[in-house]
């Protein structure tokens, strides 16, 4: 059982005998996050509660997110808004759950008596019950838990625990399940996918697995992996299966951190400089369109200047089409706090605009590269008599948008040959004709 839950271990049942029978969730943090709220709110619809809107719930859940300050931040800001919805006697009780609660829950306790059950990580075992919190169009496969890494800077496996991979007939299950509810992406998703299957001693791995699920759904046009370490054997795998299988999204994120061998090594990744450059002309000569997107940390204690331009240069060369940049955030509990050369904030700030502001102008290329071609849009909303979608290319809330005027009525989850137009800093511009 879960040290951090309730002493029955059964949290619906703890919430019932209040009697409370309409529940909503806020779900913080990553895509990962969400996917255990669905199936939170899966066993308590199973259970006989109503789902609901968090403005109309009798009791509140807050999945949480401790990953860097600004997460712990958003977390405590949600709660005590709950809190006062709570003395307004609008809500009859809230449930703190997720990766705050495990990192700090005596801490919490004290300090927010007002919240009724406090219930860290969920220790639920894998099944099929889940009610969607994404658009009906496109939901997140979790395939595992944790992480094999342990990167100095990062407290995910403390939190979480011991790397586990759900295994594959569940996940292809889940996938049919999916496909029946009639999405047109599935996003497949864990903090280390590159090791799907390493803790369960088989040869069956992350491109077995990605075999499975195309084999057993048919009708779902795009597959999405993301979160995908650097390991050089996993991806060569990975790409001989995307040159034959156009269902699988041209997309390929590799979370890098840094290039220059020392931060690496300071950070403890597993991957050099030489295999990181190794893996993207891998990619570039077997998958020529294809986008990477990748992230960097910049601030790492003791990063000299020289170092943060060997990044740059790298960045420069390369021309990542997506791009994300994080400053340094010093977590307790991770071997990294300890280190020397912590860098003031002001540098490290400095640091991301430089790279923001590179990147802006590799990006303005990329896009216009696909000026006056033809692609495929998955619509996801419409706003001011515009359509809001994203290419093949994009993947949900992290990536650009593809702005589309249509002659005809479109939905959310329509999929739609676009001609692009115009181009922006990180977005498109197209047109549908009747």
């Amino acid at each position: 059982m879960n040290p951090a839950l309730p002493k029955n271990g059964n949290l619906t049942s703890d919430v019932r005998k209040g009697g409370v029978k309409k529940a909503g969730i806020l779900s913080l943090g990553c895509p990962r996050n969400l996917t255990d709220s669905e199936h939170l709110l899966g066993k308590l619809k199973k259970s006989g509660y109503s789902i609901v809107d968090i403005a109309e719930a009798e009791v509140a859940f807050v999945n949480t997110c401790a990953f860097i300050e600004d997460a712990k931040a958003e977390s405590i800001e949600a709660l005590l808004d709950l809190i006062e919805l709570k003395k307004e006697g609008k809500l009859k009780k809230i449930i703190a759950c997720g990766c705050l609660v495990q990192r700090y829950k005596d801490v919490l306790e004290k300090e927010f008596p007002e919240i009724d059950v406090f219930t860290g990580t969920f220790a639920f075992e894998h099944s099929l019950d889940r009610f969607p919190i994404t658009p009906g169009h496109y939901a997140y496969l979790k395939i595992c838990e944790s992480c094999l890494s342990s990167c100095s800077f990062c407290i995910i496996p403390k939190i979480k625990g011991k790397f586990s991979s759900i295994n594959i007939e569940s996940l292809v299950k889940e996938a049919k399940q999916l496909e029946k509810s009639g999405i047109k992406e599935l996003n497949i998703i864990g903090q280390d996918t590159s090791s799907y299957g390493l803790d369960l001693y088989t040869k069956r791995k992350l491109p077995e697995l990605l075999q499975a699920i195309l084999k057993g759904t048919k009708s779902i046009p795009w597959i999405r992996l993301l979160y995908l370490y650097p390991d050089i054997k996993t991806i060569k795998a990975l790409l001989d299966i995307m040159q034959d299988e156009p269902r699988v999204c041209r997309y390929i994120d590799l979370p890098l951190q840094h290039i220059n061998n020392r931060i690496l090594k300071l950070m403890r990744r597993r991957s050099n400089k030489e295999e990181i450059l190794e893996i993207i002309a891998l990619i570039r000569k077997n998958l020529p369109d294809a986008a990477i997107r990748t992230s960097f940390i910049v601030g790492f204690p003791s990063e000299s200047e020289k170092e943060f331009q060997e990044l740059m240069h790298f960045i420069e060369e390369v021309k990542f089409e997506r791009l994300g940049v994080f400053t340094y955030s010093r977590e307790e509990g991770t071997p990294a706090y300890n280190f020397k050369g912590q860098l003031p904030e002001a540098t490290k700030l400095a640091r991301l605009n430089a790279v923001m502001s590179r990147q802006q102008g590799i990006s303005i290329e990329v896009n216009r590269r696909m000026m006056t071609r033809k692609i495929d849009v998955l619509i996801d909303e419409a706003k001011n008599n515009t359509y809001l979608g994203r290419s093949r290319y994009d993947a949900p809330e992290v990536d650009g948008t593809v702005y589309v005027k249509s002659e005809r009525s479109l939905k959310p989850g329509d999929l739609v040959n676009v001609e692009i137009k115009d181009t922006l800093e990180y977005d498109l511009i197209g047109e549908v004709k009747k």
